[in-house]
């Protein structure tokens, strides 16, 4: 048998950790689970949402305080007057954009590390190939307009 490696680049397992997005755009990461409760140290005028049962025309909830928050997801901190709100198009974009920057500044060097396999594989010999002719003519589709005016 061959030996075998792989070119492609992986990604660096990071610790799983809970992800809560602050109003302030600032990330807070809790590597235990901890409850919705503590996360907002008990203020009253925000709730914590998870991120993936927001969606588009959908109503937000609030994660119940007892809850604890799941590592590997990412929640927000929301303001108490969006709770039961239908979630609009520019909100849900301004959370995603206030998300994104969030977790590029918290990893390292503001991107996901790669890392290479240290051996290189040989690349396979090449066989020829057989190049295909362009055809010249015939009927292929016109991708014209075809606008009329009415005459009225």
């Amino acid at each position: 048998m061959g030996m075998c490696s792989s070119c492609e680049a992986t990604t660096v397992a990071p610790i799983t950790t809970a992800k809560l997005i602050l109003i302030n755009g600032e990330l807070r990461e809790f590597a235990c689970p901890v409850k919705a409760a503590h996360a907002l140290q008990k203020d009253e005028e925000f709730f914590v949402c998870d991120a993936d049962d927001m969606e588009f025309g959908g109503f937000v909830t609030a994660v119940p305080d007892n809850m604890e928050l799941r590592l590997g997801q990412i929640y927000f901190v929301l303001p108490r007057s969006m709770l039961r709100q239908p979630l609009q198009a520019a909100d849900l974009a301004a959370l995603a954009v206030k998300a994104s920057s969030a977790l590029m500044r918290a990893a390292p060097g503001g991107e996901t590390q790669l890392v290479f396999s240290e051996t290189r594989s040989e690349p396979a010999e090449r066989t020829p190939e057989k190049r295909r002719r362009k055809r010249s003519g015939g009927s292929g589709r016109s991708f014209e307009s075809n606008l009329n005016s009415i005459m009225e």
